[in-house]
């Protein structure tokens, strides 16, 4: 993606079901877990890079032994900081203590790190803030070892301010506003509850209060707790969970906006928000591979008995579409294909931009995650020139020489490498002052290629701000002078902002929005901006549900190719000589190419939650007022 987009997280989460000296026979050593989750947690980097975070749980530990252990980093490297800091501490164990070195019982009763319950975490700095306290797994301490708990997710709550106000009215001090603490103390309410009351029961029934230990872990119901916990939750969300004694759960959103896939068999249980992060990481096939549905939670007790649970009632499925155009990995099967029906999908107004002509256009994308769907172009461009190529032979009526047919047939598309992006300057990009130049140098360009007779056509995988395009690529791109440049994004126009987890947070920094805007001013139109705030303040005392989301009437007057065309004028400007072009994918392609995931109210305003509605009214109200805040 040509705008940086930052995504908050991934989540990864290991529970094995054999004792650990089952794994050190088998593979050859008990830190099985801890080695599958550093491959986890890598093959899942492409979630957050800000940030990193493991903790482990081991089972049935004597009174006295440490049975939890965590580790978070923010270093450059974080996912390499935490897991050399592992590596570092059980070396050394070893080192001091040799008789540790094949007595599995003697590694897990004195080297932290090795347990059967593990769960790691990849983030994003959101916000601006990127301090250790922000990063997961978060951890609820207690000395009853049911009521420890730790937790992290993939999620945003819309409505945290109600729901910190839920924890004051049932008696709680929260430390802090932030989502991950409410949402933790939240399920820590509800848990310390059910321990509580498990326990007066034992008692009623005649346990001493060392025999209710185990007994409170069985009984212990997470579904019950979670279904409490989760009943007031507005959000796209993956929440990951440990209780101190080994039970484990992973509950997702009603509406499926985030995901999560996993997998069992004798040996593990696994968790992740990447399907083919299973699949490489444990060598498993597709199809055994399951994703998580909506609303309900794949829970393991510490027996190892394992159910999938609906917790909350399930909604319209609006998983998160922008998953399937650029966050997710590629290398998922389902994924690969849909990003190469984008590029496919988008070929006809391609071709419309050029006039056909395909003999005097390059083809090329903005690297990396545009190269699959430039692969699905490319393929609708040899279908068109097949076509053409056939047509042309037919009408020769078998009269063509064969150096005539040689040289239709020798006509294929224009591939190069245009834009090649030189990562390391993403860094040294801070400082307001020296930004547009740095910007401009993000990316290069490959010279010598490019006649001025020649379109120039480059997909994208979505225009968020359009900054890097303005700024660097199409300035750069008229360097090679070519006639026109067509700029293709696989996505939709991005104009509304997202709350469900991904950092878009300000309307006025979308490039769709700043359009429209610049087409009310052109039409003598721009009172409808007045006339939405005042809509949008009317509603600002509403209840979430009755709440209507009037940002759409910024752009109800006109269609998309006009708002494509103002984008187009927007990105191009007098600096630049070359005919410049913004084509984006129409709504109903997406939805075409990615039919589990119809997730789309970034680009139509459509939120399935009630909290979205009052989101992007705030976001409006912020702008409208000239408020440098987030809307959340």
């Amino acid at each position: 993606m040509s705008d940086a987009l930052k995504h908050e997280c991934g989540i990864a989460l290991i529970r094995l079901l054999k004792p650990l000296e089952y794994y050190k026979e088998k593979y050859g050593s008990a830190f099985y877990g801890v080695n599958k989750m550093y491959l986890m947690m890598e093959k899942q980097h492409n979630r957050g890079q800000d940030g990193a975070g493991f903790a482990s749980i081991k089972l049935d530990t004597a009174p006295g032994e440490r049975y939890i252990s965590r580790v978070r980093s923010i270093a450059q490297q974080p996912i390499q900081d935490i897991f050399a800091q592992i590596n570092e501490r059980i070396n050394e164990e070893l080192t001091t203590h040799p008789e540790y070195q094949d007595d599995v019982a003697l590694q897990k009763k004195n080297i932290p790190y090795i347990g059967e319950v593990l769960l790691g975490h990849v983030r994003y700095g959101t916000f601006g803030k990127n301090s250790v306290e922000s990063v997961h797994p978060f951890l609820r301490q207690n000395n009853w070892m049911h009521r420890n708990l730790i937790v992290a997710g993939n999620f945003n709550m819309t409505n945290v301010n109600e729901l910190f106000d839920n924890l004051i009215e049932i008696g709680q001090h929260p430390k802090e506003k932030a989502d991950t603490i409410t949402v933790m103390e939240k399920i820590g309410h509800f848990l310390d509850d059910a321990v509580s009351k498990i326990y007066k029961d034992l008692k009623k029934e005649g346990y001493n209060k060392n025999e209710c230990s185990p007994l409170i872990a069985e009984r212990l119901k997470v579904g019950k707790i979670l279904k409490h916990a989760a009943k007031n939750w507005d959000g796209g969300y993956a929440m990951a969970g440990l209780l101190g004694h080994g039970d484990s759960f992973v509950l997702r959103d009603p509406s499926g906006i985030r995901p999560a896939y996993y997998y069992k068999d004798d040996e593990i249980v696994v968790v992740a928000s990447e399907r083919p992060v299973i699949q490489t990481v444990f060598n498993v096939p597709f199809e055994e591979v399951k994703e998580l549905d909506p609303g309900h939670a794949i829970i393991t007790k510490k027996s190892g008995e394992t159910k999938i649970k609906k917790i909350l009632e399930p909604l319209e499925r609006k998983a998160c579409s922008f998953e399937r155009v650029y966050f997710s990995r590629g290398s998922d099967a389902e994924i690969y294909q849909e990003r190469k029906m984008l590029g496919r999908l988008l070929m006809p107004k391609v071709l419309k931009a050029i006039n056909n002509d395909t003999k005097n256009s390059v083809f090329s994308y903005i690297p990396n995650t545009a190269e699959t769907s430039f692969f699905g172009m490319i393929e609708s461009v040899e279908d068109h020139l097949n076509k053409k190529k056939t047509e042309s032979i037919l009408n020769g009526d078998g009269k063509l020489s064969s150096e005539k047919v040689t040289e239709i047939l020798s006509e294929r598309p224009r591939i190069e490498k245009i834009a090649i992006k030189d990562v390391k300057l993403r860094t040294f990009i801070t400082e307001d002052s020296s930004r547009d130049d740095l910007v401009a140098h993000v990316y290069d360009v490959t010279y010598g290629v490019i006649k001025p007779t020649d379109n120039l056509v480059i997909i994208d995988d979505s225009i968020v701000r359009g900054t890097t395009l303005k700024k660097s690529i199409i300035k750069m791109m008229d360097r090679l002078n070519p006639k026109k440049i067509v700029v293709v994004s696989s996505a939709p126009q991005i104009r509304y902002i997202d709350c469900y987890g991904i950092d878009m947070a300000n309307l006025e920094t979308l490039i769709a929005f700043k359009a429209a805007l610049e087409l009310l001013k052109d039409n003598n139109q721009y009172h409808i901006v007045e006339d939405i705030y005042k809509k949008c303040i009317a509603q600002v005392q509403m209840k979430d549900k009755n709440i209507i989301n009037y940002v759409k009437e910024i752009y109800a007057n006109f269609t998309d190719e006009q708002i494509s065309d103002k984008i187009s004028e927007l990105l191009g400007g007098d600096d630049i000589n070359a005919e410049v072009k913004i084509i984006f994918q129409p709504v109903e392609n997406l939805h075409k190419a990615c039919p589990k995931n119809l997730g789309d109210w970034y680009f139509t305003g459509d939120y399935p939650t009630v909290g979205g509605n009052r989101v992007v009214n705030r976001a409006f109200i912020n702008f409208y007022e000239g408020n440098n805040e987030r809307a959340y």
